[in-house]
């Protein structure tokens, strides 16, 4: 039954190793993906329209009367470079403690966002990180509000063409920006801008109407993407577009390769259209960064995602529009929508979801399907580093709570082990007493177990235990952007991040760098010597299979954790470490031996000889007296 209980255990390590295997060499096929990836140059292209519905007006340009003809040279112009791009229209700047940017007169668009507390790499003086960027530069990315007119109608509503007009040169959390613009047929627009000191902006919407007539208008909001960003690939990480449209559609996820295949909503555009929503948003995520625009919480929309082909090259749209307003003559509508664009840290999005009322908007960081674990692991990790200032040694402590958590079942487990290791003796007597009844063998060996109150899997717990705390600390570390970039101590400056140091260039004495698939740090060394040690704590398996299956895995691992993230290893290790000292001192309180030094000498030496065996026989004494 050991060589049983060895090969379930066996069984149990492959499975996860064949996970990680998957998720080494499927999803990340390059490891230089891990880092931030700058998104592909792309020509402007014009962007499409809210989804229409009911008593909602036909798919048009957004803020462009139905029938009329596309924006302006500004909105499909190509400058070239992305300051041109921004120079091509008179703009308000933003100046928050966390935001650089500013906003486009032309269209009214928020469309230039740089983050100040990120930068691309550890280096304190990379640049920052460039969320939002205009149209007719490279990556063009933006958001903007606004209204439609009702179907039929001939009423002008601005569009992307539209100038405005500011009350001021710039934004910032303090003093908010009004633009305003008369259409010239009796409807006066307002729209006031204000941000607070992170990265959610308010956009509150107004029209006054001063004609003879009432008119029916729709506001809309939407996020824009003008070709599609290279992403990492990963299984376990969402990117594109994302939302919670409403309690009646719920979490919505639609990666660029799957929104493209979608059925058509109009010609040249294919999406996806949810109606009749109440609360919610809708966005575009990547890793770490998102833009989302969040209807009035209260009223009812229609959220869309959909894909514009334009020649070689594609637009990615999420947007919302908001049911019809009626503005009476001598009357005034007002609007009012948010659009969060900026980093997605924990703490903020959380506080906005409460603060805001806005629905699950905690959704937006893809904490994946074991949420219920991976959250509470990530508030005790955040918890403790707000103590220590450290994510590493945050890392190291709540390994050793979570050792301490489990020690009653891990102490039960190796408990069971070491007695399993005593009766060997009774077993291996009872395998050879039934050796050709192998239902009378697993009787005996079974009532053995029952007799001694032992678990023949016990010693697949430490195991499993293991697994989720792994897989949840893996996601952590992948998606927070509270990793990202986080230090440890000496050489480990990114935790979310492999190991920089390399093996095969000797740690940086050589000057060459290795490809990636030779990329083995000291800490994944580390992980495998403790892995190693830790397997060589019990017996040497008597199969020959499972002896070069139990020698060889360490290796594996160290090469397969070698472009894990830098966090996740160092985890791996001390949970090694402190594992071989529970174990060993388990195994000592039940008078079991430790085989971890005869084992080392097998490897490199004779065996020890067997003391129990019988000495050879001396020879007889012929001498006589």
């Amino acid at each position: 039954m050991k060589e049983d209980n060895r090969n379930l255990l066996l069984a149990i390590v492959l499975s996860v190793v064949v996970l990680l295997g998957w998720q080494f060499f499927y999803g990340v096929p390059q490891m230089e993906k891990q880092k931030q990836i700058a998104q592909q140059n792309q020509q402007a292209q014009s962007r499409q329209a809210p989804a229409a519905s009911g008593t909602a007006p036909a798919p048009v340009t957004p803020g462009q009367p139905a029938g009329s003809a596309a924006p302006g040279a500004a909105a499909q112009q190509g400058f070239g470079t992305r300051d041109q791009a921004l120079a091509a229209s008179p703009r308000v700047r933003i100046d928050t403690p966390r935001i650089a940017g500013s906003i486009s007169l032309t269209g009214a668009r928020i469309d230039d966002v740089s983050l100040k507390a990120f930068r691309e790499t550890v280096d304190p003086n990379s640049p920052i990180i460039v969320l939002l960027s205009p149209a007719g530069g490279p990556n063009a990315y933006y958001s903007d509000f606004g209204w439609v007119a009702a179907p039929g109608s001939n009423v002008a509503v601005p569009n992307a063409a539209t100038v405005w007009t500011a009350d001021s040169q710039t934004l910032t959390p303090a003093k908010p920006v009004t633009l305003t613009w008369d259409n010239g047929q009796g409807l006066t627009f307002k729209r006031v801008v204000s941000v607070d000191e992170n990265a959610m902006f308010t956009v509150r919407n107004e029209v006054e109407n001063k004609g003879a007539a009432a008119v029916t208008l729709f506001p809309y909001g939407q996020v824009v993407r003008h070709g599609r960003p290279q992403t990492l690939g990963y299984y376990v990480l969402h990117e594109g577009l994302v939302g919670y449209v409403g309690e009646q559609h719920g979490l919505q996820e639609w990666t660029y390769d799957k929104l493209d295949k979608e059925p058509a909503l109009s010609p040249g555009t294919v999406g996806r259209v949810w109606k009749d929503a109440v609360g919610g948003w809708v966005g575009i995520t990547d890793k770490y960064w998102a833009a989302t625009v969040i209807p009035d919480q209260q009223r009812k929309f229609e959220g869309r995602f959909s894909s514009v082909q334009s020649g070689s090259d594609r637009t990615y749209q999420a947007d919302f529009l908001a049911e019809a307003v009626a503005v009476a003559p001598g009357a005034t509508a007002t609007s009012q929508s948010k659009l969060f664009a900026g980093a997605k840290e924990v703490a903020a999005i959380n506080g906005y979801e409460q603060a805001l009322q806005i629905l699950r908007f905690d959704l937006l960081i893809d904490w994946g399907w074991f949420y219920f674990f991976t959250k509470p692991l990530f508030f005790v990790l955040d918890w403790i580093y707000k103590h220590v200032g450290n994510f590493g040694v945050a890392i190291l402590i709540v390994t050793v709570l979570l050792k301490g958590l489990f020690f009653p079942l891990a102490n039960k487990s190796y408990a069971s082990m070491a007695k399993m290791k005593a009766l060997q003796p009774e077993m291996t007597a009872i395998r050879e007493r039934h050796a050709d009844d192998k239902m009378k063998q697993q009787q005996a060996l079974m009532e053995l177990y029952k007799t001694q109150k032992i678990n023949p899997i016990a010693g697949c717990w430490p195991v499993l235990l293991q697994i989720p705390v792994f897989f949840a600390l893996y996601k952590i570390l992948f998606i927070t952007i509270e990793m990202r970039h986080a230090p440890f101590f000496g050489w480990i400056r990114d935790l979310a991040a492999p190991d920089p140091t390399n093996l095969f260039n000797l740690f940086g004495a050589l000057p060459f760098t290795p490809p990636d698939m030779l990329h083995l740090g000291l800490w994944p060394i580390i992980m495998g010597i403790t892995m190693f040690i830790q397997m060589k704590m019990n017996p040497e398996p008597p199969d020959p299979v499972q002896k070069m299956m139990f020698t060889w895995m360490p290796v594996f691992f160290t090469f397969l954790l070698g472009s894990f993230p830098a966090g996740l290893v160092i985890y791996w290790s001390w949970n090694n470490l402190l594992s071989v000292l529970q174990q060993g001192y388990i195994m000592k309180k039940n008078g079991v031996k430790i085989e971890l030094f005869d084992n080392l000498k097998g490897m490199f030496g004779k065996k020890p000889v067997n003391a129990t065996a019988d000495p050879a026989p001396k020879p007889a004494n012929t001498n006589k007296k």
